[in-house]
Protein backbone atom coordinates (compact mmCIF):
# COMPACT_ATOMS: atom_id res chain seq x y z
CA UNK A 1 0.00 0.00 0.00
CA UNK A 2 2.55 2.38 0.62
CA UNK A 3 4.61 1.46 -2.39
CA UNK A 4 1.21 2.22 -4.24
CA UNK A 5 1.00 6.22 -2.78
CA UNK A 6 4.82 6.54 -3.26
CA UNK A 7 3.87 6.05 -6.49
CA UNK A 8 0.91 8.10 -7.15
CA UNK A 9 2.79 10.94 -5.80
CA UNK A 10 6.02 10.33 -7.90
CA UNK A 11 3.37 10.61 -10.81
CA UNK A 12 1.16 13.42 -9.83
CA UNK A 13 4.73 15.30 -9.32
CA UNK A 14 6.10 14.53 -12.58
CA UNK A 15 2.61 15.84 -14.41
CA UNK A 16 2.77 18.80 -12.09
CA UNK A 17 6.33 19.95 -13.50
CA UNK A 18 6.15 18.17 -16.70
CA UNK A 19 2.78 21.16 -17.13
CA UNK A 20 4.89 23.66 -15.31
CA UNK A 21 7.38 23.15 -18.18
CA UNK A 22 4.80 23.34 -20.85
CA UNK A 23 2.93 26.68 -19.26
CA UNK A 24 6.86 28.09 -18.87
CA UNK A 25 7.52 27.53 -22.81
CA UNK A 26 4.26 29.16 -23.66
CA UNK A 27 4.60 32.17 -21.68
CA UNK A 28 8.33 32.92 -22.40
CA UNK A 29 8.47 31.09 -25.59
CA UNK A 30 12.45 30.70 -27.22
CA UNK A 31 14.79 33.62 -26.20
CA UNK A 32 15.60 35.68 -29.41
CA UNK A 33 18.44 35.38 -31.25
CA UNK A 34 18.88 38.96 -30.88
CA UNK A 35 17.76 40.64 -27.73
CA UNK A 36 17.98 43.99 -28.97
CA UNK A 37 15.64 42.77 -31.80
CA UNK A 38 12.13 44.18 -31.90
CA UNK A 39 9.36 41.72 -30.56
CA UNK A 40 6.83 42.09 -33.65
CA UNK A 41 2.93 41.66 -32.91
CA UNK A 42 1.34 38.44 -34.97
CA UNK A 43 0.15 40.04 -38.18
CA UNK A 44 -3.13 39.46 -38.82
CA UNK A 45 -4.96 38.29 -42.63
CA UNK A 46 -6.39 41.26 -44.99
CA UNK A 47 -10.31 42.13 -44.54
CA UNK A 48 -11.87 40.72 -47.19
CA UNK A 49 -13.93 44.49 -47.42
CA UNK A 50 -11.43 47.17 -46.25
CA UNK A 51 -13.23 49.30 -43.82
CA UNK A 52 -12.70 52.73 -42.97
CA UNK A 53 -10.98 54.39 -40.08
CA UNK A 54 -14.27 55.27 -38.47
CA UNK A 55 -15.64 51.61 -38.42
CA UNK A 56 -12.11 49.95 -37.52
CA UNK A 57 -11.09 51.43 -34.50
CA UNK A 58 -9.42 48.53 -33.06
CA UNK A 59 -6.86 48.83 -35.43
CA UNK A 60 -7.08 52.42 -36.01
CA UNK A 61 -7.70 53.50 -32.16
CA UNK A 62 -6.05 51.01 -29.85
CA UNK A 63 -6.33 51.68 -25.89
CA UNK A 64 -4.52 54.67 -24.69
CA UNK A 65 -2.41 53.34 -22.39
CA UNK A 66 -0.99 50.77 -24.99
CA UNK A 67 0.06 53.35 -26.56
CA UNK A 68 1.64 55.61 -24.08
CA UNK A 69 3.57 52.10 -22.90
CA UNK A 70 5.04 52.02 -26.66
CA UNK A 71 8.25 53.69 -27.62
CA UNK A 72 7.80 56.28 -30.92
CA UNK A 73 7.72 54.26 -33.96
CA UNK A 74 6.97 50.74 -32.16
CA UNK A 75 4.56 48.38 -34.08
CA UNK A 76 0.97 47.96 -32.11
CA UNK A 77 -0.63 45.76 -34.70
CA UNK A 78 -0.25 44.16 -37.95
CA UNK A 79 -1.65 43.48 -40.80
CA UNK A 80 -1.72 42.28 -44.35
CA UNK A 81 -3.80 44.22 -46.82
CA UNK A 82 -4.53 44.11 -50.88
CA UNK A 83 -3.55 47.18 -52.84
CA UNK A 84 -5.04 48.49 -56.09
CA UNK A 85 -4.67 51.29 -58.62
CA UNK A 86 -7.93 53.44 -58.42
CA UNK A 87 -9.60 51.34 -55.95
CA UNK A 88 -10.25 47.88 -58.61
CA UNK A 89 -7.16 47.02 -60.25
CA UNK A 90 -5.14 44.70 -57.93
CA UNK A 91 -1.70 45.47 -57.27
CA UNK A 92 0.61 42.36 -57.24
CA UNK A 93 2.85 43.20 -54.15
CA UNK A 94 3.21 42.45 -50.66
CA UNK A 95 1.39 44.93 -48.42
CA UNK A 96 0.79 45.69 -44.82
CA UNK A 97 -0.90 48.43 -42.32
CA UNK A 98 1.02 49.07 -39.42
CA UNK A 99 -0.33 50.82 -36.32
CA UNK A 100 2.28 52.34 -34.56
CA UNK A 101 3.03 54.94 -31.37
CA UNK A 102 4.08 58.57 -32.27
CA UNK A 103 3.54 61.83 -30.51
CA UNK A 104 1.92 65.23 -31.28
CA UNK A 105 3.08 68.62 -31.03
CA UNK A 106 2.72 68.37 -27.26
CA UNK A 107 4.71 65.31 -27.01
CA UNK A 108 1.51 63.26 -25.79
CA UNK A 109 1.68 59.71 -27.39
CA UNK A 110 -0.70 59.30 -30.53
CA UNK A 111 -1.35 56.06 -32.14
CA UNK A 112 -0.47 56.26 -36.39
CA UNK A 113 -0.92 53.85 -39.13
CA UNK A 114 1.13 53.74 -42.09
CA UNK A 115 1.03 51.41 -45.09
CA UNK A 116 4.24 49.53 -45.76
CA UNK A 117 4.56 47.84 -49.60
CA UNK A 118 7.44 45.64 -50.72
CA UNK A 119 7.73 44.66 -54.10
CA UNK A 120 7.93 41.34 -55.78
CA UNK A 121 11.87 39.90 -56.27
CA UNK A 122 15.18 39.65 -54.60
CA UNK A 123 16.93 43.11 -53.92
CA UNK A 124 19.97 43.55 -51.72
CA UNK A 125 19.62 43.52 -48.38
CA UNK A 126 18.80 46.31 -46.61
CA UNK A 127 16.00 47.10 -49.43
CA UNK A 128 16.17 50.72 -49.57
CA UNK A 129 13.61 53.03 -48.74
CA UNK A 130 11.11 55.76 -49.87
CA UNK A 131 8.49 57.79 -47.41
CA UNK A 132 5.68 59.04 -49.64
CA UNK A 133 3.87 61.68 -47.38
CA UNK A 134 0.86 61.76 -50.00
CA UNK A 135 -1.28 64.90 -50.22
CA UNK A 136 -4.22 63.75 -48.26
CA UNK A 137 -5.68 67.23 -47.90
CA UNK A 138 -8.86 66.17 -45.75
CA UNK A 139 -10.53 66.20 -42.77
CA UNK A 140 -12.03 62.83 -42.39
CA UNK A 141 -10.59 59.33 -41.26
CA UNK A 142 -11.97 57.45 -44.66
CA UNK A 143 -9.87 60.05 -46.75
CA UNK A 144 -6.80 58.59 -45.26
CA UNK A 145 -4.04 56.76 -48.39
CA UNK A 146 -4.48 53.86 -45.54
CA UNK A 147 -7.69 53.35 -46.51
CA UNK A 148 -7.71 55.03 -49.98
CA UNK A 149 -5.04 52.89 -51.25
CA UNK A 150 -6.90 49.47 -50.34
CA UNK A 151 -8.45 47.40 -53.13
CA UNK A 152 -12.70 47.82 -53.34
CA UNK A 153 -11.88 51.34 -50.77
CA UNK A 154 -14.94 53.30 -51.43
CA UNK A 155 -12.17 56.31 -51.08
CA UNK A 156 -11.68 57.26 -54.84
CA UNK A 157 -15.55 56.93 -55.54
CA UNK A 158 -16.36 59.63 -52.60
CA UNK A 159 -13.31 62.25 -53.32
CA UNK A 160 -10.13 60.90 -51.77
CA UNK A 161 -8.75 61.05 -55.61
CA UNK A 162 -5.24 62.56 -55.28
CA UNK A 163 -4.35 59.61 -52.93
CA UNK A 164 -4.60 57.47 -56.10
CA UNK A 165 -3.04 59.23 -58.41
CA UNK A 166 -0.02 60.23 -55.99
CA UNK A 167 0.06 56.38 -55.97
CA UNK A 168 1.88 56.15 -59.10
CA UNK A 169 4.87 58.18 -58.21
CA UNK A 170 5.12 55.25 -55.28
CA UNK A 171 5.44 52.62 -57.84
CA UNK A 172 8.31 54.01 -59.37
CA UNK A 173 10.35 52.94 -56.49
CA UNK A 174 8.66 49.61 -56.34
CA UNK A 175 9.32 48.87 -60.07
CA UNK A 176 12.87 49.71 -59.07
CA UNK A 177 12.77 46.98 -56.19
CA UNK A 178 12.52 49.50 -53.49
CA UNK A 179 10.40 49.46 -50.28
CA UNK A 180 7.60 52.20 -49.81
CA UNK A 181 6.28 53.30 -46.66
CA UNK A 182 2.93 55.45 -46.74
CA UNK A 183 1.90 57.54 -43.49
CA UNK A 184 -1.82 58.62 -42.26
CA UNK A 185 0.36 61.74 -41.60
CA UNK A 186 -2.77 63.40 -40.52
CA UNK A 187 -2.92 61.57 -37.60
CA UNK A 188 -5.94 60.13 -35.65
CA UNK A 189 -7.80 63.11 -35.72
CA UNK A 190 -7.28 64.16 -39.29
CA UNK A 191 -5.47 67.65 -38.48
CA UNK A 192 -5.26 68.65 -42.45
CA UNK A 193 -2.01 71.04 -42.83
CA UNK A 194 -0.25 70.46 -39.33
CA UNK A 195 3.16 69.82 -40.22
CA UNK A 196 5.04 68.86 -37.00
CA UNK A 197 2.48 66.76 -36.48
CA UNK A 198 3.03 65.00 -39.92
CA UNK A 199 6.76 65.11 -39.44
CA UNK A 200 6.31 63.13 -36.16
CA UNK A 201 4.10 61.05 -37.68
CA UNK A 202 6.53 60.32 -40.83
CA UNK A 203 9.75 59.75 -38.80
CA UNK A 204 7.83 57.14 -36.75
CA UNK A 205 6.49 55.63 -39.82
CA UNK A 206 10.07 55.00 -41.07
CA UNK A 207 11.13 54.02 -37.77
CA UNK A 208 8.02 51.02 -38.06
CA UNK A 209 8.76 50.22 -40.99
CA UNK A 210 12.91 49.73 -40.57
CA UNK A 211 11.70 47.08 -37.68
CA UNK A 212 8.97 45.30 -39.37
CA UNK A 213 10.81 42.49 -40.55
CA UNK A 214 9.16 41.16 -43.43
CA UNK A 215 9.61 44.49 -45.42
CA UNK A 216 13.83 43.51 -45.36
CA UNK A 217 14.30 46.89 -44.67
CA UNK A 218 16.72 47.03 -41.70
CA UNK A 219 17.64 49.78 -39.31
CA UNK A 220 20.25 51.65 -41.24
CA UNK A 221 18.73 51.18 -45.01
CA UNK A 222 19.17 54.71 -47.12
CA UNK A 223 15.29 55.90 -46.66
CA UNK A 224 14.33 59.24 -48.74
CA UNK A 225 11.47 61.59 -48.65
CA UNK A 226 9.00 62.58 -50.98
CA UNK A 227 6.25 65.08 -50.71
CA UNK A 228 4.15 67.40 -52.95
CA UNK A 229 1.58 70.47 -52.08
CA UNK A 230 -0.20 69.22 -48.53
CA UNK A 231 2.18 66.15 -48.35
CA UNK A 232 5.12 68.62 -48.86
CA UNK A 233 4.50 70.22 -45.43
CA UNK A 234 4.94 66.80 -43.23
CA UNK A 235 8.30 65.60 -45.41
CA UNK A 236 9.55 69.24 -45.01
CA UNK A 237 8.81 69.15 -41.67
CA UNK A 238 10.22 65.62 -41.20
CA UNK A 239 13.18 66.54 -42.84
CA UNK A 240 14.17 69.59 -40.37
CA UNK A 241 12.87 67.83 -37.13
CA UNK A 242 15.30 64.14 -37.70
CA UNK A 243 18.35 65.60 -36.30
CA UNK A 244 16.39 66.07 -33.07
CA UNK A 245 13.86 63.58 -33.29
CA UNK A 246 14.65 60.01 -34.84
CA UNK A 247 18.96 60.94 -35.56
CA UNK A 248 19.07 56.98 -35.94
CA UNK A 249 17.14 57.01 -39.53
CA UNK A 250 19.29 57.10 -42.10
CA UNK A 251 17.50 59.40 -44.77
CA UNK A 252 20.07 60.43 -47.16
CA UNK A 253 17.30 62.99 -48.88
CA UNK A 254 14.33 64.89 -49.25
CA UNK A 255 12.27 66.21 -52.40
CA UNK A 256 9.53 68.41 -52.12
CA UNK A 257 7.15 70.04 -54.37
CA UNK A 258 4.45 72.64 -54.31
CA UNK A 259 6.08 73.33 -50.98
CA UNK A 260 3.84 74.96 -48.17
CA UNK A 261 6.58 76.55 -46.23
CA UNK A 262 3.97 79.37 -44.43
CA UNK A 263 0.29 78.45 -44.19
CA UNK A 264 -0.42 82.62 -43.16
CA UNK A 265 0.88 83.51 -46.62
CA UNK A 266 -0.79 80.60 -48.52
CA UNK A 267 -4.29 81.88 -46.35
CA UNK A 268 -4.15 85.33 -47.60
CA UNK A 269 -3.26 84.36 -51.02
CA UNK A 270 -6.56 81.81 -51.25
CA UNK A 271 -8.78 84.74 -49.71
CA UNK A 272 -11.55 85.58 -51.73
CA UNK A 273 -10.21 83.05 -54.40
CA UNK A 274 -10.89 79.93 -56.10
CA UNK A 275 -9.23 77.86 -53.70
CA UNK A 276 -10.91 79.21 -50.74
CA UNK A 277 -12.65 76.18 -49.89
CA UNK A 278 -9.56 73.96 -49.94
CA UNK A 279 -7.04 76.62 -47.61
CA UNK A 280 -10.55 76.68 -45.29
CA UNK A 281 -10.17 73.09 -44.74
CA UNK A 282 -6.75 73.10 -43.67
CA UNK A 283 -7.76 75.90 -41.22
CA UNK A 284 -10.32 73.89 -39.81
CA UNK A 285 -7.96 70.97 -39.43
CA UNK A 286 -5.09 72.76 -37.70
CA UNK A 287 -7.42 73.54 -34.72
CA UNK A 288 -7.73 69.93 -34.35
CA UNK A 289 -3.76 69.73 -33.43
CA UNK A 290 -3.24 73.48 -31.55
CA UNK A 291 -6.30 73.84 -28.68
CA UNK A 292 -5.52 77.24 -28.14
CA UNK A 293 -6.43 78.12 -32.13
CA UNK A 294 -9.25 75.57 -31.58
CA UNK A 295 -10.98 77.60 -28.87
CA UNK A 296 -10.26 81.05 -31.09
CA UNK A 297 -12.59 79.45 -33.38
CA UNK A 298 -15.17 78.17 -30.51
CA UNK A 299 -15.32 81.75 -29.46
CA UNK A 300 -15.20 83.91 -32.62
CA UNK A 301 -16.29 82.07 -35.67
CA UNK A 302 -19.52 83.58 -37.00
CA UNK A 303 -22.27 81.47 -37.30
CA UNK A 304 -21.37 80.80 -41.58
CA UNK A 305 -18.37 79.67 -39.95
CA UNK A 306 -19.72 77.67 -37.61
CA UNK A 307 -21.86 75.73 -40.21
CA UNK A 308 -19.22 75.59 -42.42
CA UNK A 309 -16.62 73.66 -39.81
CA UNK A 310 -20.07 71.12 -38.87
CA UNK A 311 -20.63 70.84 -42.86
CA UNK A 312 -17.27 70.36 -44.22
CA UNK A 313 -15.77 67.97 -41.57
CA UNK A 314 -16.67 64.86 -42.95
CA UNK A 315 -15.14 65.66 -46.52
CA UNK A 316 -12.45 64.80 -48.66
CA UNK A 317 -9.64 67.03 -50.72
CA UNK A 318 -12.21 66.89 -53.79
CA UNK A 319 -15.09 67.89 -51.80
CA UNK A 320 -13.33 70.12 -49.69
CA UNK A 321 -12.32 72.44 -52.63
CA UNK A 322 -15.61 72.88 -54.21
CA UNK A 323 -17.60 73.90 -51.49
CA UNK A 324 -17.52 77.66 -51.05
CA UNK A 325 -15.03 78.71 -53.07
CA UNK A 326 -14.44 82.51 -53.31
CA UNK A 327 -15.09 82.88 -49.66
CA UNK A 328 -14.03 85.10 -47.57
CA UNK A 329 -12.00 83.22 -45.00
CA UNK A 330 -10.55 85.66 -42.60
CA UNK A 331 -14.14 87.31 -42.66
CA UNK A 332 -15.67 84.68 -40.83
CA UNK A 333 -13.53 85.08 -37.57
CA UNK A 334 -14.65 88.00 -35.72
CA UNK A 335 -11.70 89.92 -35.14
CA UNK A 336 -10.10 93.24 -36.71
CA UNK A 337 -7.13 91.38 -37.84
CA UNK A 338 -7.46 87.52 -36.89
CA UNK A 339 -3.92 86.42 -38.22
CA UNK A 340 -3.38 88.89 -35.43
CA UNK A 341 -4.67 86.77 -32.72
CA UNK A 342 -1.90 85.29 -30.27
CA UNK A 343 -3.36 82.08 -30.48
CA UNK A 344 -3.42 82.37 -34.81
CA UNK A 345 0.22 83.81 -34.52
CA UNK A 346 1.91 80.51 -31.99
CA UNK A 347 0.04 78.42 -34.34
CA UNK A 348 1.77 79.93 -38.15
CA UNK A 349 5.06 80.34 -36.21
CA UNK A 350 4.85 76.57 -34.86
CA UNK A 351 3.72 75.58 -38.56
CA UNK A 352 6.35 77.57 -40.79
CA UNK A 353 9.21 75.77 -42.29
CA UNK A 354 12.88 77.57 -42.04
CA UNK A 355 13.45 77.22 -38.52
CA UNK A 356 15.97 74.86 -39.00
CA UNK A 357 18.50 73.27 -41.31
CA UNK A 358 17.70 69.74 -42.45
CA UNK A 359 21.03 67.77 -42.16
CA UNK A 360 20.35 66.03 -45.92
CA UNK A 361 20.36 67.43 -49.24
CA UNK A 362 17.16 68.70 -50.40
CA UNK A 363 15.57 68.52 -53.94
CA UNK A 364 12.42 71.68 -54.12
CA UNK A 365 10.50 72.20 -57.11
CA UNK A 366 7.55 74.94 -57.58
CA UNK A 367 5.80 76.11 -60.47
CA UNK A 368 6.32 80.04 -61.01
CA UNK A 369 2.22 80.51 -61.30
CA UNK A 370 1.06 78.17 -58.56
CA UNK A 371 -2.10 79.45 -57.26
CA UNK A 372 -2.08 77.67 -53.93
CA UNK A 373 0.91 77.73 -52.48
CA UNK A 374 2.61 81.19 -52.58
CA UNK A 375 6.01 80.59 -54.75
CA UNK A 376 8.04 83.40 -52.68
CA UNK A 377 7.23 81.93 -50.09
CA UNK A 378 9.27 78.86 -51.12
CA UNK A 379 11.70 81.37 -52.60
CA UNK A 380 12.59 82.62 -48.97
CA UNK A 381 12.45 79.03 -47.54
CA UNK A 382 15.45 77.77 -50.16
CA UNK A 383 17.33 81.53 -48.89
CA UNK A 384 16.91 80.45 -45.35
CA UNK A 385 18.19 77.22 -46.14
CA UNK A 386 21.11 78.81 -48.18
CA UNK A 387 22.48 81.37 -45.54
CA UNK A 388 23.70 78.37 -43.82
CA UNK A 389 27.47 77.21 -45.41
CA UNK A 390 26.43 73.06 -45.07
CA UNK A 391 23.54 73.62 -46.72
CA UNK A 392 23.06 71.29 -50.28
CA UNK A 393 19.43 72.69 -51.99
CA UNK A 394 18.72 72.24 -55.96
CA UNK A 395 15.92 74.29 -56.17
CA UNK A 396 13.92 74.45 -59.58
CA UNK A 397 11.33 76.85 -60.86
CA UNK A 398 9.22 75.42 -63.46
CA UNK A 399 7.08 78.14 -66.06
CA UNK A 400 5.34 75.76 -68.08
CA UNK A 401 2.72 74.42 -65.17
CA UNK A 402 0.15 75.77 -62.26
CA UNK A 403 0.07 73.99 -58.62
CA UNK A 404 -1.04 70.37 -60.25
CA UNK A 405 0.74 69.92 -63.37
CA UNK A 406 3.57 71.15 -61.64
CA UNK A 407 4.13 67.64 -60.15
CA UNK A 408 3.41 65.98 -63.54
CA UNK A 409 6.03 67.59 -64.72
CA UNK A 410 8.74 67.86 -61.65
CA UNK A 411 7.71 65.02 -59.53
CA UNK A 412 9.44 62.49 -62.25
CA UNK A 413 12.57 64.44 -62.09
CA UNK A 414 12.37 64.82 -58.06
CA UNK A 415 12.22 60.81 -58.12
CA UNK A 416 15.39 60.64 -60.05
CA UNK A 417 17.23 62.70 -57.90
CA UNK A 418 15.91 60.91 -54.72
CA UNK A 419 16.86 57.72 -56.47
CA UNK A 420 20.07 58.55 -56.90
CA UNK A 421 20.68 59.62 -53.21
CA UNK A 422 19.30 55.98 -52.46
CA UNK A 423 22.30 54.63 -54.61
CA UNK A 424 24.95 56.41 -52.81
CA UNK A 425 25.46 59.47 -55.55
CA UNK A 426 26.68 62.07 -53.91
CA UNK A 427 24.23 65.28 -54.68
CA UNK A 428 25.41 68.51 -55.68
CA UNK A 429 27.04 70.51 -52.78
CA UNK A 430 26.01 74.20 -51.93
CA UNK A 431 22.84 75.72 -53.73
CA UNK A 432 21.38 75.75 -57.08
CA UNK A 433 18.14 77.58 -58.24
CA UNK A 434 17.25 77.13 -61.97
CA UNK A 435 14.14 78.56 -63.67
CA UNK A 436 13.08 75.96 -66.47
CA UNK A 437 10.34 76.40 -69.12
CA UNK A 438 9.28 72.79 -68.46
CA UNK A 439 11.10 70.56 -65.96
CA UNK A 440 10.12 67.84 -68.71
CA UNK A 441 13.11 68.94 -70.40
CA UNK A 442 15.58 67.20 -66.69
CA UNK A 443 17.61 64.60 -68.79
CA UNK A 444 16.01 61.23 -68.41
CA UNK A 445 12.51 62.57 -67.61
CA UNK A 446 10.50 61.57 -70.31
CA UNK A 447 11.84 58.21 -70.16
CA UNK A 448 11.30 57.55 -66.31
CA UNK A 449 7.99 58.59 -66.52
CA UNK A 450 7.27 56.53 -69.99
CA UNK A 451 9.05 53.69 -68.04
CA UNK A 452 6.92 54.02 -64.57
CA UNK A 453 3.85 54.41 -66.42
CA UNK A 454 4.19 51.78 -68.87
CA UNK A 455 4.99 49.12 -65.92
CA UNK A 456 1.97 50.24 -64.17
CA UNK A 457 -0.09 49.51 -66.94
CA UNK A 458 0.98 46.79 -67.35
CA UNK A 459 0.92 46.06 -63.63
CA UNK A 460 -3.03 46.19 -64.43
CA UNK A 461 -2.87 43.03 -66.00
CA UNK A 462 -1.53 41.24 -63.05
CA UNK A 463 2.52 41.76 -63.51
CA UNK A 464 4.23 41.75 -60.43
CA UNK A 465 5.54 44.78 -59.48
CA UNK A 466 9.32 45.19 -59.00
CA UNK A 467 9.78 41.13 -59.91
Amino acid sequence: MKTRRLTERLLRLGTVSISALVVTGLTVGPAPADPAAPVLPSIQPAQILPLPPELDPGFYQPPADVVAAAAPGEIIAARQVNLANLGLIPLNVDAWQVSYRSNNGRDEAIPAVATLIKPRGVAPTPRKLLSVQIAEDSTAGYCSPSYALQHLSAAPFVGQIVAPAEFLFAQAALQKGDAVVIPDHEGPNSAYAAGPLGGRITLDGIRAATSFAPLEVGAGAPVALYGYSGGSIPTMHAAELRKTYAPELNIVGAASGGTGADLGTALLMANNQATAGLVLGAVLGLSREYPDFNALLDQKLDPLGQLLRAVKAPFCVQYQTALLPFLNITGLINSTDPLQEPAVQAMLEDTRLGKSLPDMPLFIWHSRWDEILPLPSTNQLVDTYCQHPEAQVTYTRDWASEHIMAEVTGGPAALMWLFDRLNGVAAQPGCATTDMPSMLGTPGELQTLGDTLGETLASFFGKPIGA
